[in-house]
């Protein structure tokens, strides 16, 4: 019991110190006030937050995450082949394909895919 709780002090101070010793190792002594500033999406946080914004990288950008998410809604059909109906599921996938073509088709004809004009 004795050697145990040796052990047990042992591994704990040790474990102390070389925590200890790697904060101070670790510590950088050169600063630089760019290091120290945050960084937000390639923005100057100092200046005015009223900059000109591309309003098309926006729709561009949140028509990549609408079909992101979708194609995640898409991948547990594989995964259900075996446990439904092949003609429920088909007919599930088939919508939803479906209704994911026609929302791209609607962007694409709406222009918003279009990055230059």
């Amino acid at each position: 019991m004795l050697m145990l709780f040796f052990f047990t002090i042992t591994a704990f101070s040790l474990s102390l110190l070389m925590m200890i010793a790697s904060s101070f190792l670790s510590k950088k002594i050169i600063t630089d006030s760019e290091k120290n500033s945050p960084f937000e999406c390639g923005f100057d946080p100092k200046s005015s937050a009223r900059l000109p914004f591309s309003l098309r990288f926006f729709l561009i950008a949140v028509i990549f995450l609408i079909f992101d998410v979708e194609i995640t809604l898409l991948l547990p059909l594989t995964t259900i082949l075996q446990l439904s109906d092949i003609y429920s599921w088909s007919a599930t996938g088939l919508s939803f394909l479906l209704i994911l073509l026609f929302g791209l088709y609607y962007e694409w004809m709406k222009g918003a895919l279009d990055w230059a004009d």
